[in-house]
């Protein structure tokens, strides 16, 4: 990419796209399009495709997603699926139609099956049942890597996947309906030292281990790939290190600083028993994280809540 290329960023507000953006600027590029999600409908396949016609982006980046966490996902499974599927399809062809350069799509770790060996090796996607709760929004992620992969096997297009672990950072979504498992803790016990709670309710039985990325760290790793990666293979982007959730509970409690005590709803469910990823390929590329997660945790902790 030219420091003056058209750039867009497709979901530019959201927590991976406001990332992708503030890197870019960084860098130096200075010729973006953007759209918010209510100027652009993007499940609207002639709105999308007017909107390439027009403006001709030569490189793109997907990261416009309807997303959230166990609940969310679950109980709007026919949301997540329908319109994940029209927002790929819809950017994806019109990038095809419109002759864009190279494009990235931001897919998600829950791609790969509940029961896959750890870590999980890009070479694991569909070989076995994906969990239930996130299966709608992880078939959409799927398919939208197939439709990179054989856009790219049919008419020669550069288009790239990526495969983000769990993220957190800057424009992180807090409400606890909808939420992922860091946000949703931290504000958890952050209103539970503000109220002078005696206990925290955590979901699940804090087995589970999950991996977490800082946004940033994906953000830099997603500009490496625009600039150094053109194979049709996905890659995984993550730190692959883990942590149960009870160590993170743990952890997000020792830096809110809350007294009182943490108490499992073992009612509520668990999700996948271990997910971390194999970063080997992105690492043998050149590639690796810099934000560890304490430090991350610290920073989001004091800018949205300390500071806000």
């Amino acid at each position: 990419m030219k420091k003056d290329s058209k750039i867009y960023i497709a979901g530019h507000n959201g927590m991976v796209g406001s990332a992708i953006l503030r890197k870019l600027k960084k860098e130096g590029y200075t010729n973006f399009v953007l759209r918010t999600s209510k100027e652009l409908d993007l499940t609207n396949q002639q709105d999308a495709a007017q909107f390439f016609k027009m403006e001709q982006p030569e490189y793109v980046f997907l990261a416009a997603a309807k997303v959230g966490g166990i609940e969310a996902n679950n109980t709007f499974r026919a949301d997540f699926l329908y319109e994940n599927l029209m927002i790929q399809n819809n950017v994806i062809h019109s990038a095809y139609i419109n002759k864009v350069k190279k494009l990235l799509f931001l897919g998600s770790s829950c791609i790969y099956p509940k029961l896959a060996p750890q870590p999980l090796k890009e070479a694991y996607l569909l070989t076995g049942e994906l969990e239930y709760t996130n299966e709608p929004y992880a078939i959409a992620k799927i398919a939208g890597i197939k439709l990179c992969e054989n856009y790219n096997k049919q008419y020669g297009c550069n288009f790239i996947s990526v495969m983000p672990t769990n993220l957190y950072g800057p424009n992180d979504n807090y409400d606890l309906k909808n939420s992922h498992v860091l946000p949703a803790l931290l504000r958890k016990f952050y209103e539970a030292k503000q109220n002078n709670d005696k206990f925290v309710e955590v979901w699940g039985t804090g087995t589970p281990k999950r991996e977490f990325l800082h946004v940033d760290d994906l953000a830099d790793a997603c500009y490496f790939l625009m600039e150094n990666y053109n194979k049709n293979e996905f890659v995984n982007i993550g730190t692959g290190k883990d942590i149960s959730i009870k160590e993170l509970a743990e952890l997000i409690q020792k830096i809110v600083g809350f007294k009182g005590t943490i108490q499992w709803n073992t009612s509520k469910p668990d999700g996948t028993p271990r997910k971390v990823l194999d970063v080997s390929r992105l690492s043998k590329l050149g590639w690796e994280y810099s934000i560890e997660l304490e430090e991350g945790i610290r920073d989001v902790y004091n800018k949205n809540f300390v500071c806000p």
